[in-house]
Order: C-alpha cells, then structure tokens, then sequence
C-alpha cells in the first residue's frame, strides 16, 4: 500500500468518527433537553396544584370565618358574583362599590359592610349607609349599622332563616348608590307536582275556638235510673215464663206468672169481704126502708149501717193488700184455686232484658232478684276522677266520650260526679249520660271521656300536624314563591286538632299542614349538604 492511499484511509476513519462524536452528542442533548422539559412540565403542574390547594383552603377559610356563602348578590349567584378582600360578595355600582358580609358566631350574625370608591377602601365616616332588609310576608325592616374603622357593623342581630332581600344605599361624596343583596338560606324549593307527590295540603292560618281538654279513662255502664230489678213481694213456684234473656219488652207486657198461697189467701179474704159487703148492703136496704115505714127500730136501721159501713173498709183494706202486692184484683174469671194464686210479673218500662234468674217450677223467695230490665235509650258513661283532676270534673261540664274499640264519638254532659272517695281506689265516680241511638254503646265498652275544662278564642291557629321541631323549636312551613320556608312559632294551647300561635305567624298565612314532615326531611338534606 502506498503512501498516499494510507492517508486517505486515515482521513476518512477521522471524518467518520468526528461525524459519530456529533451524531452521539446531538442525541444526548435531545435526551437532556426532553427530559428536563418533562422535568419542568412537573414542576410547573406541582406548583399549579399546590397554588390551587392553597386557593381552595385560604377560600375555606374565609368562609369558615366570615359564615354563610351568599347564594345571591346583585342579581347574580354566589358562585358567579365577584369576591370582595374579606371574602364577602363584591357588589357595584359605578364607581362605588360594597362588600357585604353576613358573620356569625355563638351569639348570632350580624351584616359587615365594606364601602369602596375607585376599587379603593373608603372610611365609613365619609359616607352614610342605610339598609332595609325585607323577608317573605312580613313587613320591610330597617337595619341600624354602626360605623367601625373600615366597615359598617349592624348593630343587632340578623334573625334566622336568612331568607330575604336587602337594598343598601350609601350615600358618598354627594353621590348616592343602590346596591341589592339576597340571601336564601332555609328555603325549601318544591314544584306543584313535587307537593302534589308528598301528599302536602295547604292550609290559612285563622282564628278558633279551642277547648282545654282532660282525658279520663272510663266503661260504659247501663243508666241506672233507668234500669229495674223486677222481684216478687210474695213467695211462690214459678208457673210460666214469658220473656227471654235478651228479648226487648214493652211496658206492662207479661213477664212471668208465679203461684203464691199467699196471694190465693188475700183474694179469698177479698173475695170474702166483697160477699159480706154485699149481705150488709142488702140489710141496710131493707132495715132503712122498714124504718122509714116506722115498722122496725131506728136502731135496727143504725145497726143495718154500720154493718155496711165496716164490710166496705173490709173490702177497701183485701183490695188495697192485693194492690201492694203487685196481684191487682181477685184473679182471673174463674173461681177457682189456680185462678185466685196467679201472681203476674210485668215490665215497668219499655226496655231490655239483660238479666233473668228464674226457670219454670222453680221455686222463688219474697224479695227474690228474677229480671233485670233496663232502657238502653241512654246508657251512662262512668269514669273515675282522682282527687287532682277533681277541681275540673264538674256537674254540667261538656265532655266529649270516644270508644276506644272503633271509630265513634258521642256529646254529652256530666250529670254526676261524687262527693266522697273510695276507700281502696281514693277516687269519686262521675258519669255522663249519653243518647243511645242504634244501641251503639253497649254496656262493658271501654271508652275515653275528654271533659271540656275550657274554651277560649286563639286569634291564630294553625293544623296540630303542621308543628315540626327543628333543632329543638317549634316550626310552621309557610308557603312562599317557589316553595317553602320554616317559621320559627310560639305555640299555645292545643284541643288536639288544631294548636294556637301566640306569635311568629299572622292570620291568613297559608302553610303546610298535612305532609308537613316531608317538607322537614328536604330540609335536612338541605342543612347535610350544607355542612358537608
């Protein structure tokens, strides 16, 4: 190989490693430059994250400090309406500008309103500031503001719910501007067919009577002035039996016949006075009309008149004795011992059978208990009064008696009530006479006796179901646009159907009476959600 080929061969292994070395190199850069944008891309995406972290826990914070988002400022939501420094809604009107806050704390919430001119803190002594803030069917209010260092402070509380609208005006360097802010904090929003689905009825709040009740337990009982135990006056054997347990008896009817001796003794006594009354009628006649022919003696004939004289008290005193006795006169047409010892039982009254001790040849004692017939046209309604409630069960007090078996309820008045305790129960009876109409109340029901202790006019009432308790207060759905806000009530007294409002609610509101519990669950999920 020559010399010159030698050179060649060593310039070109030169050139071909020069162009490798650049080659490598160029790829270690791409490498390098790739990676370390990758690197930066990674940062920067940190840094973003962490700033939006940090955004999102300093937002936190503010509204952790400052309380409640304003959903609504100057028309516009909360999450669209600019913020102000301190996290409050940011509202504007030329060249003027406001930040409201609604801070809360133990005690409650009261406004903070920041004035700005140019987008620049202006001291609250160079202008003047009024705010009326209006809420669904209650009159505007104004709110009174203090003024602080750099803010106006309200000076009283705003009550919950923060519900309602508030115009400010702030009056600056001759200048008066009008700014609008909204809060719908506790408003429940429910469409015609969602109340529809709930099964909510809407009501008006209006005046009523309400009755003051006491409830008593008690049993209906048969009215015993109108109940009779039928018992014979004379002993005897039971000859027939006319009328059954159970059966329905008219006045008079015929119950049962019973064969006395004793009432055979005293219509032959009476069968007796009646023959030798009419034997001293006839002598009299006779001797009376001998004397009047001056024939006989006069004392024959005053002799002839006390005869009949003392035969007709004879017959008067057997006549008054089968009387007494319940055996009315001599007995049947035929004279004859069976006739003449017939002793009839029959109902005084109109009224039922509820109870018969007798069976045919049986025989019966005098004083004997063999019916008991009672009208059930009315029936009493007896309870028990222990010596508290005594003071407020009283004679002609209206009560209401309701079975407690089925669905019933009958008016009446308290007719009885006693004056003396029971020595083992130290209790009184009382009673209520009630109509029976249909034999509703059957003797042995047990009942509840609502008393009527008193009745007094409430100028507003509302539904007792349309009272819901939220965090331990009483509350009344009023129905607003759109829905539905909780009321907060002082309630009064109550008959169990409708409940007075002392205050928190005027006559003529409409609210939600029936289904008002599901109108307090959307209301919960509204405060979880809140919270969350």
């Amino acid at each position: 190989m020559n010399k010159k080929l030698k050179l060649g061969l060593i310039a070109a292994t030169v050139a071909i490693a020069v162009l490798a070395v650049v080659f490598l190199q160029q790829e270690k850069h791409g490498a390098d430059g790739g990676h370390n944008e990758a690197g930066h891309s990674e940062e920067r995406e940190h840094k973003e994250h962490k700033d939006h972290k940090e955004g999102e826990s300093q937002g936190a914070g503010e509204t952790q400090a400052h309380g409640h988002n304003e959903k609504e400022a100057h028309g516009g939501h909360a999450e669209n309406a600019a913020k102000g420094a301190h996290g409050g809604a940011l509202l504007s009107d030329g060249d003027n500008a406001i930040e409201v806050l609604l801070e809360e704390d133990k005690d409650g919430a009261r406004l903070s309103v920041y004035p700005m001119h140019d987008g620049k803190p202006l001291a609250p002594q160079a202008g003047r500031l009024t705010a009326t803030l209006t809420r669904p069917l209650q009159a505007p209010q104004q709110v009174a503001f203090e003024v602080g260092k750099d803010a106006y402070r309200s000076s009283g509380f705003i009550d919950e719910p923060h519900l309602f609208d508030i115009r400010f005006e702030l009056s600056a360097d001759g200048k008066t501007s009008t700014f609008s802010f909204s809060r719908e904090e506790g408003k429940i929003e429910l469409s015609a067919e969602q109340i529809k689905g709930a099964g909510i009825a809407i009501k008006t709040a209006a005046a009523a009577s309400l009755n003051s009740n006491l409830q008593l337990p008690g049993e209906i009982r048969l009215n015993e002035d109108r109940t009779a135990h039928i018992v014979p006056q004379v002993a005897g054997v039971v000859e027939s039996v006319q009328a059954n347990l159970g059966q329905m008896v008219k006045k008079g009817q015929l119950l049962a016949v019973i064969n006395s001796g004793a009432v055979s003794d005293l219509r032959s006594e009476y069968q007796n006075a009646r023959k030798r009354l009419a034997l001293a009628q006839s002598g009299y006649a006779r001797e009376k009309k001998l004397w009047e022919e001056k024939i006989s003696a006069e004392q024959d004939y005053l002799q002839a008149s006390q005869a009949r004289h003392e035969a007709e008290i004879a017959v008067s005193n057997a006549q008054h004795k089968l009387r007494a006795l319940g055996a009315g006169g001599a007995g049947g047409a035929a004279d004859n011992a069976a006739s003449l010892s017939r002793y009839e039982v029959r109902a005084p009254f109109d009224g039922l059978v509820v109870e018969k001790h007798m069976s045919i040849g049986e025989p019966v004692k005098e004083g004997a208990n063999l019916f008991v017939v009672s009208d059930l046209s009315s029936v009493w309604a007896e309870i028990v009064v222990t010596p508290k409630d005594m003071n407020a069960v009283k004679v002609g007090e209206q009560a209401v008696v309701k079975a407690t078996a089925f669905e019933s309820a009958a008016h009446g008045k308290i007719s009885y009530v006693g004056a003396l305790l029971g020595e083992q129960t130290r209790s009184a009876k009382a009673h209520v006479v009630l109509p029976n109409p249909g034999n509703v109340w059957r003797p042995g029901l047990f009942v509840n006796v609502e008393v009527i202790t008193d009745q007094r006019e409430a100028a507003v009432s509302v539904a007792a179901e349309a009272i819901q308790t939220v965090d331990g207060k009483s509350i009344v759905f009023v129905e607003i646009p759109g829905g539905f806000m909780a009321q907060e009530v002082a309630t009064g007294r109550s008959d169990g159907k409708l409940i007075e409002i002392r205050d928190g609610l005027k006559a003529g509101t409409r609210y939600a009476a029936a289904g008002s519990f599901a109108i307090k669950a959307e209301l919960g999920k509204g405060s979880a959600e809140h919270s969350h």
